[in-house]
């Protein structure tokens, strides 16, 4: 079997699931309601908000990226969870006897997942941008939807969705644990890595540092977050950098995973 059979059977899992759409179908109604809250809230107080002046030229796009600021942990979620699911299962055994060479099988996984994570993406941008867009548009700002920036924030996007799910591949291969890949998940996308963007603004040695983190790499790639509005920091990294540090975290994962977990006799 080659590279590309792998990655259509790792597919074939994908999509024979109901995980996929059940996670899709939540992301999908969470990031409507996070980014036509906002929509709502910008809209309506307009310059009356207290806090950093956003321009309005920015607002759209400040909205549309709650599809990944609050939506990326869906895809990695489904990433960990299509590789732990396997060892929890065992399913990986009668893999393993078809494919014998286990970095086919690895590699069409992290190709299945990022495609995974693109249409994770694109579902993602047609909620915060079909809720969003409208509410702006009622409250008389622009959605810059014919502008040209905005669609390459949307290829931009979709691109760190994908990533992110492959960063779940990752992590599902270097922790086999269900339970310990989704606690990990959940607690370091909800609670660690927040504190830590927050904390790490205090002073300038430490804002460094935290441009590297996933969420604030993520972040670049995008060029627009409700983390940074809220902090009052910029974008960080370059959009390409912040793309190579969120693919460098994906692969550095994934690679330490197939030494360790990956090649063990899974039987």
């Amino acid at each position: 079997m080659n590279l590309l059979s792998a990655t259509r059977s790792e597919i074939t899992k994908i999509t024979s699931t109901r995980l996929w759409w059940v996670l899709a179908l939540i992301m999908v109604g969470y990031v409507a309601l996070c980014a036509g809250g906002m929509a709502a809230i910008l809209g309506g107080l307009g310059s009356e908000a207290n806090g950093p002046a956003i321009p309005s030229a920015q607002l759209p796009s400040l909205v549309y990226s709650f599809a990944t600021s609050v939506g990326y942990v869906f895809p990695v979620l489904f990433g960990a969870l299509a590789v732990t699911s396997e060892f929890r299962f065992q399913s990986l055994t009668p893999t393993f006897l078809a494919v014998p060479r286990r970095g086919y099988v690895l590699t069409g996984k992290v190709v299945a997942l990022l495609l995974a994570g693109a249409v994770f993406g694109v579902l993602a941008l047609i909620a915060s941008m079909g809720v969003g867009a409208g509410l702006l548009a009622a409250f008389g700002i622009d959605p810059l939807l014919t502008e040209p920036e905005t669609w390459a924030f949307v290829g931009r996007s979709i691109l760190a969705m994908a990533l992110w799910s492959a960063l779940g591949v990752g992590l599902g291969t270097l922790v086999p644990s269900q339970v310990a890949a989704i606690v990990i998940v959940l607690a370091f996308t909800q609670f660690v890595e927040p504190l830590l963007r927050v904390a790490a603004g205090f002073t300038d040695w430490s804002a460094q540092v935290a441009q590297f983190l996933p969420g604030s790499a993520s972040d670049s790639l995008v060029g627009a977050s409700i983390y940074a509005a809220m902090t009052g920091g910029g974008a960080g990294l370059e959009w390409w950098q912040g793309g190579l540090v969120l693919a460098a975290y994906a692969a550095v994962a994934t690679v330490i995973g197939f030494f360790t977990s990956w090649r063990r006799d899974v039987s």
